[in-house]
């Protein structure tokens, strides 16, 4: 990717000074050294025509956490800024969906993250009205519950000692005899937990996510998602045989989360947004990104009116699902590149929420669904994640998760239809406990999970070789980048293409591929930082190792 190199802009400037003096919170405190500043800014190296007019024109394309966090950030860079969105709300996938006033959250999103400068902004932007949740999941297997993350004394206890000596066994002889190539999901896990916790544990629920077999999905997938956990960890874990388990502290026991659910975070920064003047339109599709000159020059959206707009840009930032975009570049991509990009896959999302006339039905914030006798994969109690998801006691609020393709039958059948078989699959399970379901409604979510099948790298390739040369076209969030990135990854994304547009150099598809995936947080101090390993810039910690992030499958 081409990136242009220039001067450090003053607020980047003044955050790394504010760093220096108060790093806990850079986002709010405020520049008392204007002299170390100046000096500062004058050792980046400067590269002649590369300085920003005050007033450039940014196009963002998607309202999600990766589209409002770059729009948020340029606002107050003094940047002019138009964010384009197809939809009639804000948030993508981490929207907080309304009905009757009940709100349900679309897949579950905790606010975790050693990111600090995402857990800056997250606080900045509503840091008044989290919670703090604690966090209880299990996995529902044959009628029995195995907690979740996986203990190994409770998964094979809850399994049988026949059962659980044959686990025992299957790890040991994939530890002495491990598949050569770790190609696919099924290899990887494989070669970590045994064929047979594998099958149990994480065959059927990735199946019925992802709707491909386990042997057809990518080893990365696997790598991202559960890096550094295996049988034996978990059996260490839970024992004092260690010193390991003495000196880390898990994380994964509470996480924070809006009052409101997800969509109020991005509500809120919507509106920080329009009251800075800048421009968030929704129902705007867009239909097309000019280029000209080898750089992106404007961008054409359609209304719900059906009349098209045209919006200039000096640059473009894109959390579009690559296809959409590739299929919008005029001129035209490469044929190849739009075949490419045409075969990139995405898995879409059904959310039935039911409302039952009786309040506490479990504990759980989420139970994931291994059981293979009903189709639903995941089941939100939003109750659980906070009070206010619910407007009347009494009652409760869940979210039946659904997975399929778009181009299914499923996909298209009724609402009163899945309702009904949302009610009859949750007493299947037994999660009722004797309450009645009294209203339901049904969200439909395209798009969302990028598919990690055996052709996706080739195609990626492909369609970076069109996207790459355009200067001033970057493009960032799950979607953009076909990376299943949590919130807080699309966020850095995002944070690095604006950082990119201010003259550093950012490889913003990096993010989530070799960075460390750990829910977990090491006790032991560290040595006491050097100055400079303050300064606001995380490839400095990643490289170091010391950012870790959760774990979620």
């Amino acid at each position: 990717m081409l990136v242009v190199h220039g001067q450090c802009p003053p607020l980047r400037a003044q955050n790394t000074i504010c760093r220096l003096e108060n790093h806990q919170d850079p986002w709010r405190s405020a520049c008392t050294k204007p002299l170390l500043f100046r000096a500062m800014a004058a050792l980046t190296p400067r590269v002649p025509g590369t300085r920003r007019s005050p007033r450039q024109q940014v196009v963002v394309i998607g309202a999600g956490p990766a589209g409002l966090t770059a729009a948020y950030l340029l606002a107050k860079q003094n940047f002019a800024v138009t964010v384009l969105e197809a939809d009639s709300v804000v948030g993508g996938i981490s929207r907080t969906a309304q009905y009757k006033g009940f709100r349900f959250d679309i897949g579950g999103h905790r606010f975790f993250t050693k990111i600090q400068e995402v857990n800056d902004l997250w606080e900045e932007l509503l840091g008044e009205e989290f919670l703090r949740v604690p966090r209880i999941s299990r996995i529902h297997y044959k009628g029995r519950f195995f907690d979740y993350p996986l203990r190994a004394t409770n998964a094979l206890a809850g399994l049988g000692l026949v059962n659980a000596v044959r686990i025992v066994l299957s790890y040991l002889r994939a530890q002495c005899r491990p598949h050569p190539l770790e190609d696919t999901f099924e290899q990887w896990v494989t070669n970590r937990f045994g064929k047979r916790l594998y099958e149990v544990f994480f065959k059927t629920y990735t199946e019925k996510v992802w709707g491909i077999p386990c042997h057809e999905i990518r080893a990365e997938w696997a790598a991202q998602r559960i890096q550094g956990l295996s049988l034996a960890r978990a059996i260490l874990g839970a024992t004092a045989l260690t010193k390991r388990a003495a000196s880390v502290r898990s994380l994964i026991h509470e996480f924070r989360y809006p009052r409101l659910g997800p969509g109020q975070m991005w509500e809120r920064c919507r509106d920080r947004i329009a009251a800075m003047g800048h421009s968030v339109l929704l129902e705007h599709r867009v239909t097309a990104v000019e280029h000209a000159g080898g750089r992106a020059v404007a961008v054409r959206a359609m209304t719900r009116d059906g009349v098209e707009r045209r919006f200039a840009a000096d640059r473009v930032i894109s959390s579009a699902a690559l296809p959409a975009l590739v299929r919008a570049l005029d001129p035209p991509a490469p044929a190849r590149a739009i075949d490419a990009a045409s075969g990139l896959k995405y898995r879409d999302m059904i959310v039935v929420g039911l409302v039952l006339d009786r309040a506490d039905l479990f504990p759980d914030n989420w139970i994931y669904i291994h059981s293979e006798n009903v189709k639903v994969g995941r089941i939100q109690n939003f109750g659980n994640w906070s009070r206010e998801m619910v407007p009347a006691p009494g009652q409760s609020a869940l979210g039946l998760e659904y997975f399929c393709f778009k181009k299914e039958p499923f996909w298209s059948r009724g609402d009163a239809e899945l309702i009904e078989l949302a009610t009859r699959e949750l007493s299947t399970l037994g999660l009722a406990n004797g309450a009645k379901v009294v209203d339901g409604t049904v969200i439909r979510m395209p798009n969302a999970y990028p598919v990690y099948d055996s052709s996706y790298r080739g195609q990626l390739v492909e369609v970076r070789a069109a996207l790459e040369p355009i200067q001033g076209l970057q493009t960032v969030g799950r979607n953009g980048l076909h990376k299943y990135n949590n919130q807080d990854h699309s966020m850095l994304t995002a944070m690095m293409a604006v950082w990119n547009i201010q003259g550093e150099s950012h490889d913003v598809w990096a993010v989530n591929t070799d960075f460390e995936y750990l829910e977990e947080q090491r006790l032991e101090r560290e040595p006491a930082a050097r100055p400079l390993d303050r300064l606001p810039t995380p490839s400095r910690a990643f490289a170091r190792g010391r950012l870790r992030l959760r774990v979620e499958p």
